[in-house]
């Protein structure tokens, strides 16, 4: 009969004992079998999350305010020789209604042109441009254009008809100034305008200036 090995085992101890006559217990004379079941252990390698956090950075790109400059007229300085000649030449005209006068305008600011009528300051600003229109005239001699400047008031037009066309100013304002306050002439970035006489009638003494602003063409 076959058995199982350790049943065997067994049996075989049972037979050499009773061969011996031994009274000793079989189970303290057969050795205690152990059946060991070794299971490895499962490893679980770790899971590494690599977390990634990706930054969008948007750029907002401004471009820059394009500013165009505009180059203001030149005026010339006061010519030291009130008498010089000049080329004299007519650039157009110019109407005030509310004085009653139309005439022509000429180029220049020297008497020897103001005798002949109202003369446009040389350098400043045209009719209708950007910048001062300024324009001299006589109060008391010869054709006196400028007569009744003080008559004037805020809102009455001033026309200045040239070949380009014809441009209304109103005017301003009217001060009294001292002969050496130049600044009259100085150049805007607005259309603007500026007449200008002797002051009182008749005297040297002071200037009689009107400020006007550009109505359009």
């Amino acid at each position: 009969m076959r058995f199982p090995r350790p049943i065997y085992a067994l049996a075989a101890i049972a037979a050499l004992v009773s061969a011996c006559g031994s009274s000793t217990p079989l189970s303290q004379i057969a050795p205690t079998l152990t059946t060991t079941t070794t299971v490895a252990p499962t490893t679980i390698p770790p899971t590494t999350v690599a977390e990634t956090t990706t930054t969008v950075q948007e750029t907002t790109t401004v471009a820059p305010a394009v500013v165009e400059a505009v180059a203001l007229p030149r005026p010339i300085s006061a010519p030291a020789d009130t008498r010089g000649a000049e080329s004299s030449n007519a650039l157009g005209t110019i109407a005030i209604p509310a004085i009653g006068l139309s005439m022509t305008m000429l180029e220049g600011i020297r008497l020897t042109t103001l005798d002949q009528g109202p003369g446009h300051w040389p350098g400043t600003a045209l009719p209708g441009q950007v910048g001062n229109v300024v324009v001299a005239g006589h109060r008391t001699s010869h054709s006196k254009p400028f007569r009744h400047l003080d008559a004037l008031s805020p809102g009455d037009e001033v026309i200045f008809s040239m070949p380009n066309g014809q441009f209304t100013y109103h005017v301003v304002s009217t001060e009294i100034v001292l002969p050496s306050q130049v600044d009259i002439i100085n150049q805007t970035s607005a259309r603007t305008a500026t007449l200008f006489a002797c002051n009182p009638p008749g005297s040297t003494r002071e200037r009689i200036v009107v400020h006007l602003a550009y109505s359009g063409a």
